[in-house]
């Protein structure tokens, strides 16, 4: 596993980290701390040292599993975990206070002293312009209480917004073959400011990964099902924002142009990890073989610069147009 510096001054993280919203049970199937355990540890083995979680995810379940897993651990793990998408605070009732109740509660789940990397979670764009929030953050580092911040975004916009604000380690972002805006502005942008960058739903939301037919079903309680037209929350977290038939017209496309050897997962993995601003990717896995496969795609070469040229021209000749929600 190789690995890269999260931002300037930042901490080391692995290329392929583990994004741990489906271990909180949120994806339609509840996880035993026996499973959780076996996947965050199949993980650890392989060389992941980055878990990205949410005081939300499963209602702090996620948060607790992996404070569970650092307790029986030697292994240097940093953990990122995100505030703001509560019931008490979202969308507009964010206050200091608010936010130091829900880091110590991080804490106490995480059984740390202080927080790796704390993230603004998708709160309301009028929020950050106003910039309380990011005041809030620089004063709960000083005091100790977090070691970085950062914020997860839904758009470019946002994304802009969040990089003028001095002490930003790292923002997570959207992006995959399905979602390229980001190339052009957003990403030399941190790179030019040294901020991390961390990718969220790189396979969107599995259509990447080639196995999805149009009729394929997913749990009542899978984000899958209750967002696929954005009825619950942005509809760019689900899917990448395309119409389900649709990403699976769009994916099926895509394997013709597949590298002798190469999944479909795995083509979608390094296509991200040849952009040199990104510092890593946090797929989720529902099982520890799911986890294993995705580490192994720090080792496989970069894709040619024809690939990429024909990716490129892909997106903007079959996919941009299709994409629903801020982006």
């Amino acid at each position: 596993m190789k690995t890269r510096y999260l931002g300037k001054n930042g901490f080391e993280v692995s290329e392929i980290g583990l994004g741990t919203w489906q271990i909180g049970a949120d994806w339609g199937k509840q996880f035993s701390s026996d499973k959780a355990l076996d996947i965050l540890n199949t993980a650890v083995e392989n060389g992941i040292t980055f878990f990205d979680t949410a005081d939300v995810y499963g209602n702090g379940q996620s948060e607790s599993f992996i404070g569970e897993f650092l307790r029986q651990t030697d292994k240097d793990i940093k953990v990122a975990t995100k505030f703001g998408r509560g019931g008490d605070v979202y969308p507009a009732s964010y206050t200091k206070d608010a936010m130091k109740i829900a880091i110590e509660h991080s804490l106490q789940r995480l059984d740390v002293d202080a927080l790796d990397l704390l993230q603004l979670h998708c709160i309301p764009t009028a929020e950050m312009q106003k910039g309380d929030v990011f005041d809030w953050l620089r004063d709960f580092k000083n005091e100790g209480l977090i070691k970085t911040f950062g914020a997860s975004v839904e758009s470019v916009e946002e994304g802009l917004l969040c990089l003028e604000q001095e002490g930003l380690q790292s923002l997570q972002v959207i992006f995959n073959i399905f979602r390229q805006k980001l190339v052009n502005e957003l990403l030399p942008q941190a790179e030019a400011k040294e901020v991390g960058i961390i990718v969220r739903l790189p396979l969107a939301s599995g259509l990447l990964a080639g196995k999805f037919t149009k009729t394929t079903t997913f749990e009542k309680e899978d984000h899958r099902n209750y967002n696929k037209d954005g009825n619950a929350f942005n509809v760019g977290e689900t899917f990448a924002g395309l119409p389900f038939e649709k990403g699976v017209e769009l994916a099926d496309a895509l394997k013709p142009l597949l590298p002798e050897s190469m999944t479909m997962a795995q083509l979608a993995l390094r296509w991200i990890l040849d952009h040199k601003a990104v510092s890593t990717i946090i797929p989720g896995a529902s099982s520890p073989n799911q986890a294993l496969a995705n580490t192994l795609v720090s080792e496989l070469p970069p894709l040619s610069k024809e690939l990429h040229a024909t990716l490129a021209e892909f997106y903007e000749a079959n996919v941009h147009e299709l994409i629903r929600g801020v982006y």
